[in-house]
């Protein structure tokens, strides 16, 4: 699966209790559901404005500092750095992750979904520096989730391989995927498609 759409389901993942019987909580999570269609369909910008839209009724019924409204912030920053809009998507990147902080604690799962993404900005923009320690945050804290053998861990895996792989630092990138390879493959069997991505990642 992509890395791009992997983010994106992961940031979906969670949408919520929100405020039960309030309207205006039906139309954010029906209007984010359309934004990702929308964007799957490659249809850019009409997501962007639904999303956008999607995350203005989120803070009006949740308020601007409740985790939902984090998720949605965060998918329209995902939505911008697809566009190439980097400079839109960052602030949106870093309020989400203090929102997630503050609610969630910093050993959060979410916390860690939110530093990869940050990272992964960072390093499409080729800013290394900043998104290392960000990759390794996100690692640790899944880590420490769930246990060193999830998937989610040799995803994290993978990302920060990928950042040393694109730096041409090759040894620190090799242990790192052949961990993900390893993990991947006693979790989803020799012969799984993400088996497949990870083993090309080594071989490249």
């Amino acid at each position: 699966m992509n890395r791009l759409v992997r983010a994106l389901l992961r940031l979906l993942r969670a949408f919520g209790a929100g405020v039960p019987g309030c309207q205006q909580d039906t139309d954010w999570k029906t209007l984010d559901h359309e934004a990702m269609s929308l964007h799957q369909q490659g249809r850019y910008d009409r997501a962007i404005a639904v999303a956008k839209k999607a995350l203005e009724r989120a803070e009006q019924a949740l308020g601007p500092d409740h985790p939902d409204v984090a998720g949605r912030l965060n998918n329209l920053a995902v939505l911008y750095k697809t566009q190439g809009q980097y400079a839109q998507a960052e602030p949106l990147q870093k309020r989400s992750l203090a929102i997630k902080e503050k609610a969630l604690g910093p050993d959060h799962p979410d916390v860690a979904a939110s530093l990869n993404n940050l990272a992964e900005l960072f390093r499409t923009q080729g800013q290394y520096a900043q998104a290392e320690p960000l990759y390794k945050r996100s690692l640790a804290i899944d880590e420490k989730a769930y246990g060193p053998n999830h998937h989610e861990v040799a995803t994290d895996l993978n990302n920060l391989a990928e950042l040393y792989r694109t730096q041409g630092q090759y040894a620190q990138a090799e242990p790192l995927y052949k961990r993900s390879l390893a993990i991947k493959e006693k979790a989803l069997g020799p012969d799984h498609p993400d088996v497949a991505a990870s083993l090309n990642n080594l071989a490249e």
